[in-house]
């Protein structure tokens, strides 16, 4: 890493096939670390936060040392459920609807992708969500 919230490529290389992947979704830099966007609407933020200089995250995610930390929407009714698992889940206490995860050597990449999808399906128009959201349940 070579600055303040810099994210480790390995990370970057899992993160972008996911989130790009998602129609219409773009990646650029955010105040510190990369986020992902549907239009004006950020679906996901990444960056390492040191607790020196990012102390709101820090306290968020309850990490006293350098940590990467992923942000992202989650639907109202699921996010009691993320906490209940514990780490990595956080809740951030700037929207009702962000989520935090941090990404270390057991992250679940799958899940990653699942919650990321959601998360792209708040953000996005219900046009594009409906282009990548669950197949509709079966009728009869």
């Amino acid at each position: 890493m070579t600055a303040p919230g810099d994210v480790p490529p390995e990370v970057l290389d899992r993160l972008r096939p996911i989130c790009l992947g998602l129609p219409e979704t773009y990646e650029e830099p955010a105040w510190v670390g990369i986020r992902w966007r549907i239009r004006k609407r950020t679906i996901a933020h990444v960056l390492t936060v040191d607790p020196d200089r990012q102390p709101v995250h820090a306290r968020a995610a309850a990490v006293d040392q350098p940590a990467c930390l992923l942000t992202f929407r989650s639907p109202l009714d699921e996010i009691a459920g993320l906490l209940a698992t514990g780490h990595p889940f956080y809740k951030p206490d700037w929207s009702p609807n962000v989520m935090g995860m941090v990404l270390d050597g057991n992250t679940d990449w799958e899940e990653v992708g699942e919650l990321l999808t959601e998360s792209y399906c708040v953000m996005a128009p219900k046009r594009l969500a409906a282009r990548v959201g669950p197949p509709a349940p079966p009728t009869g």
